[in-house]
């Protein structure tokens, strides 16, 4: 049965992957379709579409997970062909064989080697049968607790637990001892379940200072496969890659060729066509042992587009239609350097909790050589709690890595984010880090240099707050009066007859309140457009000072601070608000109620576990006490700032 000529292409998914493909088919002169849950229907990726279908609800699974809906969507916007994204169904075999089985292109590997591949147990048995290193671990069918518990024995702590069907972080725990493996295992089951709607686990040996390097793989319908460099991936949190850059720092070309050639024949024995990633754990010494094929397109993707000079979303499209792959391994580029960093809607300080809200200030950094942002929100946009917190990417490109390293800081001091809380300064703390600079790469960069990358918050300085003062006056708009334009007294200046002009403003940031007194003077800062210039000892800098629609926003120390005036009504309604219970960080959904009312717990227990963004986060007692109360119940959604528990200290 030959294929349906492809003139319009469906992309099931959201956010930047959704805008990202269909900037690819645009260029290819395709049609593209988006679709969209309740809450996604004013989603950039739906406004940038030719065609949107809505999938109704606001969970992923109730829209985005939805396969019939999802075949419906494409038959009814006439498209030939879905392209999965990452995450959600990408990596779900069911999906690509109901898409062939609706007479449509999928825009992805077999269903075969979704199978072989899509389960790490079954993955890691394929690999050993290949004689390709692996990591000790459990990858069996039993799942029961003791069984976890002699494997872990085994292999010895600390061990790492992994959702076999998942990926992302997603279904992911370190266990150092064995008093922790029952909690961690069943949250790790309920978090697998609800990402991929598969709790198998398995568990392996969590290695020290290994490095996460992963190999593009390509095949096309003819049988050819290639290997497209590799991906320095070792920078994470909670498992989680937050910095990407390839080709990796230090890897010679030997080994370079024999990560490539492995990944190439692991993707041969189950017969893959598209695009793949295989990835591996390298350990200083040099040996390299397998972790699982991502048999999708990866968030990294762009740093081996921006070193190979090539579009892997139009190899996908014209390798699905069966044309071959348009070079041989030897004539693959490998031109320069290239560094990607994720900003995620999070608060870095408050343990990464995910961050949800309105975008009130969002500035990209501006286009140019070397220089790429794939994003999938605007200005004024909202994000929710129902997906995952992932705003967009930023890419630099360079002829080394220094250059790459430089582009990339200047490009994060230009992006400007406000409304809620993210991780820009976080990835620009990382990237201008000395140990970065030198390629001082592996899995535990971030906690190793935690105190440097995520510094105590401090009470704002004098200087901010007298900046802000200045900024937030000179950005309010003119007053003048309709009788008399040029009344001094209708302007906002501080004029006082006789007087040097002062003005008192009681500012709030951060939690932090300060009344400030302003006086005009030579040396005061300025608002020029929207820059602050603030002259010191001969020396003038410029501070990015926006006037929006959620306030007065200030860059400080590489930080994006939101400055209002103070609301002393407001203040004290918040403080006396619930007082003694605990609250949810962040909007989300209970999905477990550990405890009853009356009962007696100890300090660190488990009360409520919420989930948000994908992601399962524990509410545990911050001391011992009895359960007075319960404001929360399992399956309800909860609002940030909500009160869950109340807890009675003991006398």
């Amino acid at each position: 049965m030959s294929s349906p000529v492809l003139t319009t292409v469906l992309v099931a998914n959201r956010g930047e992957i959704a805008c990202r493909v269909m900037r690819t088919a645009k260029s290819l002169g395709l049609t593209t379709v988006a679709v969209h849950s309740a809450t996604d229907r004013d989603a950039r990726h739906s406004r940038e579409a030719d065609i949107r279908v809505d999938l109704g609800g606001s969970k992923a699974a109730d829209s985005y997970l939805q396969i019939d809906k999802l075949i419906a969507a494409a038959k009814a916007s006439g498209a030939q062909a879905i392209h999965p994204g990452y995450g959600f169904l990408s990596e779900n075999a069911g999906f690509a064989r109901a898409i062939e089985a609706a007479g449509l292109i999928f825009l992805g590997p077999p269903a075969s080697a979704i199978d072989a591949m899509g389960s790490k147990s079954a993955a890691k048995a394929l690999m050993e049968t290949a004689g390709v290193p692996l990591v000790p671990g459990y990858h069996g069918e039993a799942q029961d607790l003791a069984t976890f518990r002699e494997a872990a024995e085994r292999i010895g702590y600390p061990v790492l637990l992994k959702a076999t069907a998942g990926g992302g972080g997603k279904g992911m725990k370190v266990v150092e001892d064995v008093s922790q493996l029952a909690e961690a295992l069943a949250s790790a089951q309920r978090e697998a379940l609800s990402s991929f709607g598969n709790a198998q686990m398995l568990v392996e040996k969590y290695l020290i200072k290994p490095r996460h390097v992963e190999i593009q793989v390509f095949a096309d319908q003819q049988g050819h496969c290639l290997y497209l460099n590799e991906r320095d991936c070792s920078i994470q949190r909670r498992h989680q890659k937050v910095v990407e850059e390839a080709p990796a720092p230090g890897l010679s070309s030997l080994l370079r060729k024999a990560m490539g050639e492995s990944a190439v024949r692991a993707a041969q024995a189950i017969g893959y066509i598209g695009a793949g990633t295989v990835e591996f754990l390298l350990d200083a010494r040099g040996e390299f042992f397998f972790m699982e094929m991502n048999t999708r397109l990866q968030v990294e993707h762009p740093v081996t587009e921006a070193i190979t000079g090539l579009d892997l979303v139009a190899w996908q499209i014209r390798v699905a239609q069966g044309e071959p792959l348009p070079m041989t391994q030897e004539q693959v580029p490998l031109l320069g350097h290239a560094i990607e960093v994720r900003l995620y809607a999070e608060d870095p300080a408050n343990d990464f909790l995910p961050a949800t809200g309105h975008l009130a200030l969002y500035r990209e950094s501006a286009p140019g050589p070397g220089r790429r942002v794939d994003s999938g929100v605007e200005q004024g946009d909202s994000v929710s709690p129902f997906y995952d917190p992932m705003l967009g990417k930023l890419i630099a490109w360079g002829e080394d890595r220094e250059q790459a390293r430089l582009r990339l800081l200047s490009m994060l001091d230009e992006f400007a984010i406000g409304g809620l809380k993210t991780n820009l300064g976080f990835v620009r703390r990382i990237i201008g880090h000395p140990a970065f600079a030198a390629a001082q790469l592996d899995t535990g960069f971030i906690p190793r240099y935690q105190d440097d990358l995520l510094p105590a918050v401090g009470e704002l300085s004098d200087e901010f707050w007298q900046a802000a003062g200045h900024g937030f006056m000179q950005s309010q708009p003119a007053k003048v009066r309709d009788d008399d334009s040029c009344s001094p007294w209708a302007r906002s200046n501080g004029f006082r007859a006789g007087l040097p002009a002062e003005t008192s403003l009681h500012l709030s940031c951060n939690g932090q309140d300060r009344l400030v007194t302003l006086r005009e003077s030579v040396h005061a800062p300025q608002l020029r457009g929207e820059q602050l210039l603030i002259d010191q000892q001969g020396v003038r800098r410029s501070h990015l000072a926006v006037r929006g629609e959620g306030g007065f926003f200030l860059r400080w120390d590489g930080e994006m601070h939101s400055v209002r005036l103070f609301d002393p009504i407001a203040a004290v309604e918040a403080s006396q608000s619930h007082q003694g219970g605990l609250t949810a960080p962040m909007n989300g959904s209970i999905v477990r109620v550990l405890v009853e009312l009356g009962q007696a717990v100890e300090a660190g227990t488990q009360l409520v576990v919420l989930e948000a963004m994908k992601m399962e986060h524990s509410i545990r007692a911050p001391h011992a006490g009895i359960v007075k109360a319960l404001y929360c119940q399992e399956g309800e959604m909860v609002g940030e700032g909500s009160a869950l528990v109340e807890l009675e200290a003991q006398a």
